[in-house]
C-alpha cells in the first residue's frame, strides 16, 4: 500500500513539473476566423502567411546528426500576423518561431530542427504552424535519408 501511495505521489510531482506554463505559446483567443457556412468576407482585414517553400530535403544524413532549416515567410495580408504555436509530429523535430506580431509586408522565419539519433532510412517530418491567418494551419515538411 505504501509503495502505491509513493508511486502515486511521484507521478503527481512529475506531472506538475511537466505542465505547460503558457510562456511558449501565444493565447489562441486572438485568432479570428471570418469563414462561415455562407463563405468568406473578403472585406475583412486578415493576415496571410506565405512561405517561400513548405518542403525541404536535407538529402543523406549520418545517424546522430542534428540539422535545421529556416522556412522564410511573409505576411502578405492586410493585418498583423500572430503565430500561436508550431506542432511537430515527432519529438525528434522542434520548431522555433517569432513570438511577436508580424506586420503586413514583413517577413520572418520558422526554424525546424531535426535530431536523427535513433533514426534510420527515409524520414519525413511535419510541423504544423498555427496562426491567425487563413487558413489557420500551415504544414511545413522536412525529409532526409538517415544512414
Amino acid at each position: 500500500m505504501k509503495k502505491s501511495i509513493l508511486l502515486l505521489c511521484f507521478f503527481a510531482v512529475v506531472a506538475a513539473g511537466c505542465r505547460n506554463d503558457g510562456d511558449a505559446d501565444i493565447d489562441t483567443d486572438i485568432i479570428h476566423n471570418p469563414n462561415s457556412a455562407q463563405g468568406y468576407d473578403s472585406k475583412e482585414r486578415m493576415p496571410v502567411i506565405s512561405f517561400e517553400k513548405n518542403m525541404h530535403d536535407f538529402g543523406n544524413l549520418t545517424a546522430g546528426e542534428n540539422i535545421s532549416y529556416s522556412f522564410k515567410f511573409t505576411n502578405t495580408g492586410n493585418a498583423d500576423l500572430v503565430i500561436s504555436s508550431c506542432e511537430a509530429t515527432c519529438g525528434c523535430t522542434v520548431a522555433d518561431y517569432p513570438r511577436e506580431k508580424i506586420a503586413p509586408g514583413a517577413s520572418g522565419y520558422v526554424t525546424v530542427s531535426f535530431r536523427s539519433a535513433g533514426k534510420a532510412g527515409q524520414q519525413l517530418q511535419e510541423v504544423t504552424v498555427v496562426s491567425n491567418a487563413q487558413p489557420s494551419r500551415t504544414k511545413l515538411r522536412i525529409q532526409a535519408k538517415v544512414r
